[in-house]
C-alpha cells in the first residue's frame, strides 16, 4: 500500500456484530486503520477524537439513526470534512436519495459484496485525499495572497458596482489613515476623492473610477490627490481595474501609491538641474567673455578706425563752418559721412553685446545662414589680424532653424577661432578657412567649419569634448565641452573628421523648425 494511504482510519458503524466482523474482514490488511462503533452516539464521539478520513454508516440503528449521525457531522464544522458512505438494507430510492441529502458521497445496499465495498472505498479515499490536498493548497494561496496584500506599499481597494468599498489592504488603511472597517461600506468618491488639489469638489462623473464602472476600461492616473481621515491631501498615481464576473463588469480594483516622497525625491532633483544649468549658463558666458577678451585688440582696432574717421570728419566740418559762405554741400556731405561711420561703430559693438550678453534660453526660430553671416562677422577681426580669409559655402533653401542664437553663434565662433588657430602658422593658412552650410535630413541643417591646419592628435577622438582637455598651452579646455553641451541640449551633434589633405573638419547639426 502506498504512503499516501498509511493510518488512513476508516469507522466502522453498526449495531450488528456479525456486520461489523464481514467489513472488518474486507477491509483488514489494506493499510487502513479501522475503527469500530456499535450505535450512533458512539460514532460521533470518536470521529470528534480521531477525525476519520472515512465513515462506513449504517441506517437502521437504536438510538440515533445513521441519517441523523450524517446531519450532525455535516453540521459541525470540525467534522464536515469527514467522508460518509451509508451502508443499509434499506433499498428504496427514496432512502437513497434522503442518505445523500444528509451528507453522504455514496450508498452501498446490504447484503454487499467484498469487493463493491473496496472499490467505493477506495475510490471515495482517493477523492478525499485529493479535496483535502485542495484545501490544503487553498489555504497556502489565501495565506500566500494575504501576506502579499500584507506586505504590499500599494493601497488597494475593491469597489463594487455602485462605488461602495469592499475590500481593503493594509496599505490602503495605513496611507489613508482610515481603519479597514470605516472603509469597508463606504462610498469610495466621498472618501478617498471628493476634492481636487486645490480644494475644489470633484464631481463623480469626471473621475477615472467612474468612467472604469461606467465603461469598462482601465484608467491609469499620475499625479492625482486622495484624501486621508485627518482631511489631508496627498499626491498619488493609481489605475482603475475593472472587475469581471462572468464576462460582465461587477465593480474595479484601485490600486494607488503615495508618490510623496518621490515628489520630493523630483523637486529635489529638478532644484539639482536648475543649479546644474545655472553653472552651465555661467560658464558658457564666461566662455563667450573669454573669446572676448581673446579678441579685444582686434575689436579695438576694428572700433577706432570709425572713431578716427569721424574725428577727421568733424575737423573737417568745423573748417567749412569757418568759411564764409559756408559750402552746405560739403558739409552736409561730411555730417553724412559722420553719420556712415557712427552707424559702424555701433553696428560693431551692438554684435559684441549681443553675443556675450547673458542668455534667456530663448529658442527662436531663426535663418541659419544669417546666423552664420553674423558669426563670420564677428570673426573677420581675428582672420585679418591673422592674416587669412573666412569663406563662405553657404546652401540655398535651407529651412528655419529653432535654436537659441546666442548659444549657437558662440560654438560657431569658437569653432572658427579654433580653425584659424590651427592655421596661424601654417603655410596652407592663404587658402583659408570654410563655412558651409547644407541640409542634412529632414529634421537637421549641418554647419561645417573647414581648416588646414595642423589637425589633431591622436588621442583627440576620445577627450576631445571632456572637460579640461587642451592642446594649447594657454587653453583651459572648456571650450569645446562648453559647445559640445549646449549642442546636445539643441538634439544635435558635434563631431569631427580629420582631412585626407590634412586639418580638421568640425560639424554640428541645429534641429529644423517645425513650421
Amino acid at each position: 500500500m502506498s504512503a499516501d494511504h498509511e493510518e488512513e482510519k476508516i469507522l466502522l458503524v453498526d449495531d450488528n456484530p456479525t456486520n461489523l466482523q464481514v467489513l472488518l474482514q474486507t477491509l483488514s490488511g489494506r493499510g487502513y486503520k479501522l475503527l469500530i462503533a456499535k450505535n450512533g452516539d458512539n460514532a460521533l464521539n470518536i470521529v470528534h477524537k480521531v477525525r476519520p478520513a472515512l465513515v462506513l454508516l449504517d441506517i437502521m440503528m437504536p438510538g440515533i439513526d445513521g441519517y441523523e449521525v450524517c446531519k450532525r457531522l455535516k453540521d459541525d464544522p470540525t467534522t464536515s470534512g469527514v467522508t460518509v458512505i451509508f451502508l443499509s438494507a434499506l433499498d428504496d430510492t427514496r432512502d437513497k436519495v434522503r442518505g445523500l441529502e444528509t451528507g453522504a458521497v455514496d450508498y452501498i445496499a446490504k447484503p454487499f459484496q467484498a469487493e463493491e465495498v473496496i472499490a467505493r472505498v477506495e475510490t471515495h479515499l482517493k477523492i478525499h485525499r485529493l479535496e483535502q490536498a485542495l484545501a490544503r493548497r487553498n489555504r497556502q494561496l489565501e495565506a500566500e495572497n494575504e501576506h502579499i496584500l500584507e506586505s504590499m506599499r500599494e493601497g488597494i481597494v475593491g469597489i463594487n458596482g455602485h462605488g461602495k468599498i469592499t475590500f481593503a489592504n493594509p496599505a490602503a488603511s495605513r496611507i489613508t489613515g482610515w481603519e479597514a472597517a470605516e472603509l469597508i461600506g463606504a462610498d469610495a468618491h466621498g472618501l478617498l476623492m471628493p476634492r481636487s488639489a486645490d480644494g475644489a469638489i470633484r464631481p463623480r462623473e469626471e473621475t477615472a473610477l467612474y468612467t472604469t464602472l461606467s465603461e469598462n476600461i482601465i484608467q491609469t492616473v499620475e499625479d492625482d490627490v486622495f484624501w486621508r481621515r485627518d482631511e489631508t491631501s496627498f499626491p498619488v498615481d493609481y489605475s482603475c481595474t475593472p472587475f469581471m464576473r462572468d464576462g460582465e463588469a461587477d465593480g474595479a480594483v484601485i490600486v494607488f501609491r503615495d508618490i510623496t516622497e518621490k515628489k520630493r525625491h523630483q523637486d529635489a532633483l529638478q532644484d539639482a538641474l536648475d543649479e546644474l544649468q545655472e553653472q552651465k549658463d555661467k560658464l558658457m558666458h564666461m566662455s563667450r567673455l573669454s573669446s572676448m577678451g581673446e579678441m579685444a585688440s582686434g575689436f579695438a582696432h576694428e572700433v577706432n578706425q570709425p572713431l578716427t574717421a569721424i574725428n577727421n570728419y568733424a575737423q573737417v566740418c568745423q573748417r567749412l563752418m569757418q568759411r564764409d559762405p559756408i559750402n552746405m554741400e560739403s558739409l552736409r556731405d561730411g555730417l553724412e559721412k559722420i553719420g556712415v561711420q557712427a552707424r559702424r561703430a555701433g553696428d560693431i559693438i551692438a554684435r559684441i553685446r549681443s553675443f556675450v550678453k547673458k542668455p534667456d534660453h530663448c529658442l527662436q526660430v531663426v535663418d541659419c545662414n544669417r546666423l552664420v553671416q553674423d558669426v563670420v562677422k564677428l570673426a573677420e577681426v581675428d582672420a585679418r589680424h591673422n592674416g587669412m580669409e573666412i569663406h563662405l559655402d553657404l546652401a540655398e533653401g535651407l529651412p528655419a532653424i529653432k535654436v537659441d542664437p546666442v548659444q549657437i553663434q558662440q560654438v560657431a565662433l569658437n569653432l572658427v577661432r579654433n580653425g584659424m588657430e590651427a592655421m596661424r602658422d601654417m603655410p596652407e593658412k592663404d587658402v583659408g578657412l570654410w563655412v558651409s552650410t547644407e541640409r542634412q535630413d529632414r529634421e537637421f541643417v549641418r554647419v561645417s567649419v573647414i581648416d588646414r591646419g595642423y589637425g589633431l592628435a591622436d588621442d583627440a577622438d576620445h577627450q576631445l569634448f571632456t572637460p579640461f582637455y587642451t592642446t594649447k598651452d594657454d587653453g583651459m579646455g572648456i571650450g569645446l565641452s562648453v559647445c559640445h553641451s549646449i549642442i546636445q541640449t539643441h538634439g544635435g551633434v558635434l563631431n569631427f573628421i580629420r582631412n585626407p589633405e590634412g586639418g580638421t573638419t568640425f560639424w554640428f547639426t541645429v534641429p529644423v523648425a517645425e513650421l
